[in-house]
Parts: C-alpha cells; structure tokens; sequence
C-alpha cells in the first residue's frame, strides 16, 4: 500500500488496527499523529502481529573458532524461509553471516535474500543491497524477524516485482546478540558490504552488480557503502540511493523544532553513544521523564514500543540542558555526518520537503557539502512528502536511476556548477 503526504506514517504504520498486515517504519511524522499506538499494550499488539520468533538461527556460532575461521563475508549459516509475505512467487532465504565492527572486531549478522520469482536472467539476478530505517534496538527488531521484512510494502515488493533481487541485512544486533551499533554509518555500511558475498554463496543466481538503497538510517548506511567503497573498489558496486539519510544528526541539538513529534528517539540516541563510548552513560543525556523508560525502548520493544512509552514527551523535554557538548556527542555526531570523505560512485540523494522527522535542511546541508567536494551526487525533492512516503512514493523513480546504473550510463550528478 502506498500513502501520500502525512497519512503516510498512519498508513504504513497503524494498518494492523485493521486486521491488516503491518508495513512498519522508520521515524514517526509527528506526535499527533492519528492511528499511532498511544499506549504500551496497543504497541505491543502491533508489533506482535508481525513479530516472528527470534530462532537458534541468529545464535552466534557457538565455537570461537567459527568466526576466527572464517573472513567478513562468509556464510555462516542459512535456510530457506516461507513465513514472509512475498510477491506471488517471490522466494526468500534467511542468511547468517561474518561481518565486522568499524575497529575490525568480528561479528556475526543476520539478513534475508529476497528472490524474485521466475528464472534469473542472464548474469543473474540484479542485486538491491537494502539498508533499512530505524526498527528498535532490542535483539527482536530485526526485519527478518518479522512477516513483511519491515518494508515489505514501502518499497521491497516493487523491487522484487521489477525483476531485482533484494539482500537485507538487518545489522548486527538486531537478531543476532550483542549491541546494535545504532545510528553508526559506518558499522552499518560494513553490514551491507559484507551481506553481499555471503548473499551470493547462499543463492548463486545473484549477479555480480549490484546497487545499496537505503532509507533514513540505512541512508546514512548507504552514504557509509560509498565512502567505504572508495578504498575496497568492489569492481560490482554501482553506486548508492539515499533516501531521507540521516546524516545530519548534530541538528537535533540546534534545531529540536524540525522534529517535533520525535521525542522519543533520543532514548535510542543515548544508546547510540554509550555503545561507541562506553564512559558515556545514557544519565549523562537524559532527563528525568527521558530515563523513565529507557531499559524497556532498549530491550523489550520496537518502534510502536518506543512511540508509546514516550508519548506526549516532546525532544527538549527528554534532554538535560547543554546535552548536545559533550565529548562523546559531538564525536557521534561527526562520525555520522556525510558528505565530506570521499566516495565511490555516483549517489542519489532524495527527500521530502514535508519530512518532519528527517526534515529537508538537514538533507541541503548534507547535499552541499558534497558538492562542494566534487562528489556525483544527484539530489531531488519531493513537495508534499513525508518522511516515509519519500521511501514508498518514490521507488519508481529510484528503480529508474539504479537501471541506467547497471546499463552502465553515466550518473554525473545535478550539483550547481
């Protein structure tokens, strides 16, 4: 299903209410938002409707010598699994493999190869690596622990039903143990690098090109996929969409009006800091009403979870005064940012001027930074999107532009001479 405009987060997000599948998100619009779960027993009804069980599947292979056997990028595990809701014919097989955390520590990761259905092409099937938006930090938010891959109707069926296979990692620590490395570009950015060899040792029809899309914080992963790919030079990495990226973080301190409604999501933030720098402690960020619920948002619930258990608690209201200069915060706020390393490939930037939880200036900065450093970085705007129609709105169009990209057709970009 596809929404325009405000409705889009209702939609997407409340369709459970309905007796309808769940085409869960990302960031939430705004606080007042009709239809969204307003207490915990209504969130946690919402996400039990798609919730699948978090199986010895994502266990960490129990031998050390496992990991230390293997290379980012291998296989560890796989099955194959008919539990989601797929396009008529459309396959999906569950992966477990080797990554590695940005200062080299070994990992293991969990993702699905979505297939299209029909025989692959000649060269195999094309390859979208996903990167997703914000779910949760809890071991059970990862999107193939749930029955419509989390975007299943926002933009992952159109891929398959356009003839593109679909790997979706769900990085570290979503389904499998461990922290997630929430909000962290380039922890991201190594999972869906990594999930590509490993994808293909799975199911050998995959091509050897392929293309990272991603969608708030997997656009800020796919921005991390082209900086990275600027020193691997995979010779199959085409270039990367980024849509909604969240690369601008250091906003939520010098413009908290942008993201009215978004309160809750600086609870996940403090995780983000303290899993990067461990003397930093969540305390250090949060207010009092901001620590009320941190333990549960952090380890018992999802998106709807964190939603609910914050709601009414506005962003300045979650925060201590002078928040935004500490050490730790300013550092994951530079960490994250775009724009200024070098990439590889040309990069599709899209955002939604009504986006109020990624909102537009942020995107402009992170864009204009780039092009002053001569980067291919083609940027278009939507009027009258928000954040998650820019995702399910636009997919025809990023579908185009990933085309020419495997028709081998130059991307120089649109940044002003």
């Amino acid at each position: 299903m596809r929404a325009s405009g405000n409705s889009g987060i209702r939609s997407r997000r409340f369709l459970w209410a309905a007796g309808a599948a769940l085409l869960l998100g990302v960031l939430p619009a705004r606080a007042d938002e009709p239809g969204l779960p307003e207490t915990v027993p209504e969130a946690v009804a919402a996400e039990q409707s798609t919730a699948l069980p978090i199986t010895a599947f994502y266990d960490t292979p129990a031998t050390p010598a496992t990991l230390a056997s293997t290379r980012p990028g291998d296989l560890l595990r796989q099955e194959a699994f008919t539990g989601y809701t797929l396009p008529p014919g459309a396959s999906a097989v569950r992966i477990l493999y080797h990554s590695a955390e940005p200062d080299g520590a070994d990992v293991a990761t969990s993702g699905v190869v979505l297939v299209p259905a029909g025989q692959a092409p000649a060269g195999g099937w094309p390859v979208i690596a996903w990167a997703h938006g914000t779910s949760g930090v809890a071991r059970a938010c990862a999107p193939s622990a749930m029955s419509d891959v989390y975007y299943g109707g926002l933009g992952l069926s159109q891929m398959l039903e356009a003839g593109f296979a679909v790997v979706a990692t769900d990085y570290h620590g979503l389904g499998t143990e461990g922290a997630h490395r929430y909000m962290d570009k380039a922890a991201q950015a190594l999972d869906v690098i990594h999930s590509i060899p490993a994808a293909r040792a799975a199911v050998p029809s995959l091509g050897k090109s392929w293309v990272v899309d991603g969608h708030s914080q997997g656009g800020a992963a796919a921005w991390g996929v082209a900086e990275l790919q600027a020193t691997l030079q995979d010779p199959g990495y085409l270039g990367a969409v980024s849509v909604a990226g969240a690369t601008h973080l250091a906003r939520l301190v010098t413009h908290p009006e942008e993201t009215a409604g978004a309160g809750f999501y600086l609870a996940w933030i403090a995780y983000a800091i303290h899993t990067r720098s461990p003397g930093f402690q969540p305390g250090d960020m949060l207010s009092a009403a901001g620590a009320a619920h941190y333990r549960e948002v952090t380890t018992e619930g999802c998106w709807f979870y964190g939603y609910a258990a914050y709601h009414g608690v506005d962003g300045p209201a979650m925060v201590r005064p002078g928040w935004g200069d500490a050490a730790a915060v300013r550092s994951f706020f530079d960490q994250n940012a775009a724009g200024a390393a070098p990439i590889r490939g040309p990069i599709f930037e899209i955002a939604g001027e009504a986006d109020t939880a990624v909102p537009l200036p942020g995107i402009q900065e992170t864009v204009d930074r780039a092009c002053r450093n001569g980067q291919a970085v083609t940027f278009r705007r939507y009027p009258g999107l928000d954040h998650d129609p820019a995702m399910g709105e636009t997919v025809t169009d990023q579908l185009a532009w990933i085309r020419d990209r495997l028709a081998g057709k130059p991307a120089p970009g649109n940044c002003p001479t």
